[in-house]
């Protein structure tokens, strides 16, 4: 049975935005699992996520303790026989495929933030690495961002970047 999932990041609330757009709230009520790498800034954003599904979520470095008393530095997951890893930052993006295949032998897909910037690449191994961009935040980048994906069938089916 396909699922479907909602990846975002670096939501920076309120520093960026004073709630989330609707359009990510849509897309939360769409999805199965929503998936957030970090850069929440305030717990009431993890909150109004847990409204809308069920989330797999982990702190980046603008979040305080609140919220690295409730999420990982490192989340993992298998998804429909995928094996799933979030994490926020990867460091700088010369090098990113080669240290992350490195860093994580054993997942199919790394989802992850920081930079604000939409990634979607596939390392020489086979590790999908997945970049939402941010919803609120779009720095340089010409639109705020997210990303939807379908799982099925042992396989990721579908991978959409979403302007918002």
């Amino acid at each position: 049975m396909p699922t479907r999932l909602l990846l975002i990041s670096d939501t920076h609330i309120p520093g960026r935005a004073r709630s989330l757009p609707d359009a990510v709230r849509r897309e939360a009520d769409a999805a199965d699992l929503i998936i957030h790498a970090g850069d929440w800034v305030t717990v009431d954003v993890l909150d109004d996520l847990q409204g809308h599904g069920e989330v797999l979520g982990v702190y980046g470095n603008n979040d305080g303790d609140d919220l690295r008393a409730r999420l990982p530095e490192f989340a993992e997951r298998t998804i429909e026989g995928v094996r799933w890893g979030v994490v926020h930052e990867t460091g700088d993006a010369k090098g990113r495929e080669r240290r992350m295949t490195l860093r994580y032998p054993d997942l199919d897909v790394l989802v992850f933030g920081h930079s604000h910037i939409p990634w979607d690449t596939t390392t020489a191994s086979g590790l999908r690495l997945l970049n939402p961009g941010s919803p609120t935040d779009r720095r340089r980048q010409p639109h705020h961002t997210l990303m939807t994906a379908v799982v099925d069938d042992r396989a990721l089916r579908e991978v959409t970047r979403v302007e918002l």
